[in-house]
């Protein structure tokens, strides 16, 4: 009888143990895809902006500066090696894409083409699409990381070396402060 019993508990706990541990899988492969959807929108973002870049550069004489930064921020995010390196990068170039989409407002010309109405509105369709991905991603994030934290988990967690997912912050002043928009042309 009490070798039954122990029989039964070492069942349960090794039951309970796989369950946590495929819970713990199920969590990370889902931040994985969180992951993996901004990073298509991400890609869609990298190449509407040499096309939009081109589209105003002829418009836009005065603003050289602010197309090179753009164009330069693009490289960096496109060549960013980890995760935490991609999420800055991201950040800034976001903040230059603000900056940019604001200045373009003071062209009246520019407003008037076509074609970078067209490629405007892409590229504010792809941001929001961003928006969306970056909170689904840190939602996904913090119910991962909070299974690696809390008990019993954290004990399976640290066994198999689960590691914690950065969230998706804010990181650069440009994405953070609001674009100023200036209508005196």
């Amino acid at each position: 009888m009490v070798l039954a019993l122990v029989l039964i508990i070492i069942a349960i706990v090794v039951i309970a143990f796989i369950a946590i541990y495929n819970s713990l899988v199920v969590k990370r492969k889902r931040v994985q895809n969180a992951w993996s959807q901004i990073d298509v929108q991400l890609k869609r973002r990298h190449d509407l902006i040499p096309n939009l870049v081109n589209a105003v550069k002829g418009y836009m004489k005065f603003e050289q500066e602010t197309l090179q930064k753009v164009v330069e921020a693009r490289s960096k995010a496109v060549g960013a090696g980890n995760l935490q390196d991609r999420m800055k990068a991201e950040g800034e170039l976001s903040g230059l894409l603000s900056r940019l989409l604001v200045v373009m407002e003071q062209y009246p010309d520019l407003k008037a083409s076509q074609n970078v109405a067209q490629l405007t509105e892409e590229l504010t369709s792809t941001e929001n699409k961003i928006s969306y991905a970056r909170q689904f991603y840190n939602d996904t994030v913090m119910k991962y990381n909070t299974a690696l934290e809390v008990f019993p988990s954290n004990i399976v967690a640290s066994m198999f070396r689960f590691e914690p997912y950065p969230f998706f912050e804010i990181t650069s002043d440009e994405e953070r402060n609001a674009p100023k928009v200036d209508l005196n042309f």
